[in-house]
């Protein structure tokens, strides 16, 4: 983030207009899932702006007291545009909760201010870890046939408009075996391109170990990527080899990275020159 970046509470107003009136023309980027394709971690998905996005977690918090999300604010250029590039919330480990937290980022007003990565963690108590095969189920329920399982994940790929098949098919009990195994080879083999492209399993572990989840830090993985978007969910193991102590989420949108990464560009640069050609303001003292 930039170093004029400033962690503030989400109920303070997003955009703030300059005295000269700055205008910013945004364009809708490009995205992973157009139409109906719209998976969502709890009601956050690439098509949700920061604005909407503080509905979004506020809805969800109302059933954790105390718990307020945070945004991170950054100025557009030189102007006094502020704009939201990152929203969490993290609700520690009690007595009786296992913890929970949630992340998302977006890109700037330029590209409709739209998220493009996010990430929810969520813990389960010692006496309350649900089943693997009923995570499974509530995960597929949710999302539909995933395109593998396996390393503990249950992986969706989206590529033009469709999730991405690697012909595998799973009963609940194939899919918890599945699950404890490692992706099958030749599914493995299936998911990476004739021109070498890897796989977005890899392009997954590069962003999960990237300190940097701006536009800038993930527009090259974004662009090596042999898919336009993915789901995973993450299951660790709990008490026992059969539950789950932690799940967790992650929505990344590959394609709407790139797009956004070239308008927020150009649109920084357009900026950056207005600045450098601006007339100054100041006005002569009266004499």
């Amino acid at each position: 983030m930039s170093r004029r970046a400033l962690l503030v509470a989400v109920g303070l107003v997003a955009v703030a207009f300059p005295a000269f009136a700055y205008e910013i023309k945004p364009k809708t980027p490009d995205t992973a899932f157009p139409g109906k394709l719209q998976p969502d971690i709890v009601g956050m998905s690439s098509e949700v702006d920061a604005d909407k996005a503080r509905a979004v977690y506020e809805s969800y918090l109302k059933d954790l007291p105390g718990v307020k999300p945070q945004a991170v604010q950054q100025k557009f250029g030189s102007t006094n545009v502020t704009y939201v590039t990152a929203m969490t919330f993290d609700k520690p480990a009690t007595a009786d909760h296992a913890g929970e937290s949630m992340t998302s980022a977006f890109s700037s007003p330029a590209s409709g201010n739209v998220a493009y990565y996010v990430l929810r963690g969520l813990g389960f108590g010692k006496t309350s870890q649900p089943s693997k095969t009923e995570m499974i189920a509530h995960v597929t329920d949710k999302y539909g046939k995933p395109t593998v399982i396996g390393d503990g994940h249950i992986y969706y790929f989206y590529r033009k408009g469709k999730t991405v098949s690697v012909k595998q098919k799973y009963t609940p009990a194939s899919a918890l075996d599945a699950l404890n195994a490692p992706v099958n080879p030749k599914a493995a083999v299936a998911l990476n391109d004739a021109n070498g492209r890897g796989s977005c399993i890899a392009a997954l572990k590069h962003v999960e170990a990237a300190s940097d989840k701006s536009l800038a830090g993930l527009v090259a993985e974004a662009k090596s990527a042999n898919c336009d978007g993915l789901l995973s969910v993450a299951l660790l193991p709990g008490v026992t080899a059969d539950r789950v102590s932690k799940a967790t989420f992650t929505l990344i949108d590959f394609k709407r990275i790139a797009s956004a990464a070239k308008i927020d560009d150009a649109a920084f640069a357009a900026e950056k020159s207005e600045a450098q050609n601006r007339a100054p303001a100041g006005s002569a003292p009266k004499l």
